[in-house]
């Protein structure tokens, strides 16, 4: 055989073999993406399920808040129905159903009975501790997805990732809130005035160093 057609079946050859690792990569990390979506889900749903037990718990105590309760059941309705909707739509029903229980809460607070209520007080428990479980899997999916759009936005990933619809995933992004970054006034106007510990006035003069000689007119 051709020495130059052996060259060519061994390019080809190695070509193949290595279009074929980086398609199998890229499922790879496809697949893990579907998978931290899964986890999203089921904390979600668990939400879901805890919302209407606390509803119907604190409707009770809560005779002229009916505005705060059909906020809280409207937003968790929202939230349900934008799961078809892809993760960067459902993320802002999921925001603005937390903006709704964070409400709630608020409300909850005014209510010396309610707070002491055994019932409520568990179901505040476990929403707080689904908020942290959808915290957590909030980070993985969206570290997964960075990874993923990385992968196919880079050479020689780029080359096989159109061609094969490999396409860009959303992120699940956090609520505003939760984002915000505290700022620090540096403005001149604080700057212009001393520090508390300053002292305006000069310090004492030391006793212990000896006065200066007088000095006399010559005669």
């Amino acid at each position: 055989m051709d020495p130059l057609v052996i060259i060519i079946l061994v390019i080809v050859a190695v070509v193949v073999i290595f279009g074929v690792l980086i398609y199998n990569g890229l499922v790879q990390r496809r697949l893990r993406i579907d998978e931290a979506f899964a986890q999203i889900q089921v904390q979600l749903k668990r939400r879901w399920d805890l919302i209407p037990n606390l509803v119907n718990a604190v409707k009770g105590y809560m005779g002229f808040e009916q505005s705060v309760l059909t906020q809280v059941t409207e937003a968790r309705a929202n939230a349900v129905s934008a799961g078809a909707k892809g993760p960067a739509d459902q993320a802002a029903a999921e925001n603005a159903l937390t903006g709704t229980l964070r409400s709630l809460f608020a409300v909850v607070e005014n209510y010396p009975d309610l707070k002491a209520n055994q019932n409520v007080l568990a179901l505040q428990e476990q929403l707080t501790t689904t908020e942290n479980q959808i915290g957590f899997a909030r980070q993985h999916y969206n570290a997964t997805v960075l990874d993923y759009n990385t992968s196919i936005a880079t050479f020689p990933n780029v080359l096989i990732a159109g061609p094969l619809g490999f396409a860009k995933r959303e992120f699940f992004d956090a609520e505003p809130a939760a984002q915000a970054v505290p700022t620090v006034d540096l403005s001149m106007a604080n700057l212009s005035a001393p520090p508390p510990s300053a002292s305006l006035t000069p310090p004492p003069a030391d006793l212990n160093q000896p006065a200066p000689p007088i000095q006399t007119p010559p005669g």
